[in-house]
């Protein structure tokens, strides 16, 4: 009787202990990442929110066009230009704007789309692969394409890069300035350092209705 009381008080005191530590746990639930912290926000939500800013690369009289506060949607032409042609040039305004570029770069760059194609993104048929590529007409100045009638032989680009205006208008601007003294040489003459033309003085031809489609754009 007497091992049957002390089995019952040890199986007790086993069990209160058991008893109280599962009280004493606390319960664990699954809990999502970053979701309902205070003053966090989702992984998702910090990438979506950050935004980078160009590089700035100012004018020489330091001014550097405003970002457009407008609605995505067609530009209207200006006189003398049809939509396709307002289109480019509108992509070339709209990349010097994505790399904080100034208004005199966006000038030499209209004043060179102008010149060399009328600003029509232009296919060859010396170059059979431009001819598949969306193009509003054609060129025959050696291997010549696209807006600024830029040449895949000199290394330009792919027929398919050059083809497209965002890239082309890209490329032009990256050699623009690889000219050290392009923003103190005039307008056209900064125009010719990029693109070695046979005919050198046209560009500066082009600087009133450049500079009337930049003012409908910017």
């Amino acid at each position: 009787m007497a091992l049957l009381i002390a089995m019952s008080l040890v199986a007790a005191a086993v069990g209160g202990i058991i008893f109280v530590s599962g009280a004493e746990r606390p319960t664990t639930e699954p809990v999502a990442i970053d979701a309902g912290l205070p003053g966090k926000t989702s992984v998702a939500t910090r990438g979506a929110e950050r935004v980078l800013s160009a590089p700035v690369i100012p004018s020489a009289s330091g001014a550097v066009p405003k970002p457009s506060s407008t609605a995505s949607r067609p530009p209207q032409p200006v006189t003398g230009l049809n939509q396709a042609q307002m289109n480019n040039a509108a992509v070339i305004v709209q990349v010097a704007r994505e790399r904080g570029l100034s208004r005199r770069a966006m000038l030499v760059a209209m004043m060179t789309g102008l010149q060399e194609s009328s600003l029509r993104n232009l296919a060859n048929p010396a170059v059979p692969a431009s001819l598949d590529r969306p193009n509003e007409g054609s060129g025959n100045n050696f291997d010549s394409i696209g807006v600024f009638q830029q040449r895949p032989s000199q290394g330009w680009g792919t027929v398919a890069q050059l083809m497209n205006p965002r890239y082309a208008a890209g490329a032009f601007y990256e050699r623009l300035f690889k000219v050290s003294d392009w923003e103190s040489k005039s307008l056209g003459d900064a125009a010719q350092a990029v693109q070695r033309s046979a005919a050198p003085d046209a560009y500066a031809d082009q600087e009133k209705r450049a500079t009337k489609i930049l003012d409908v754009l910017l």
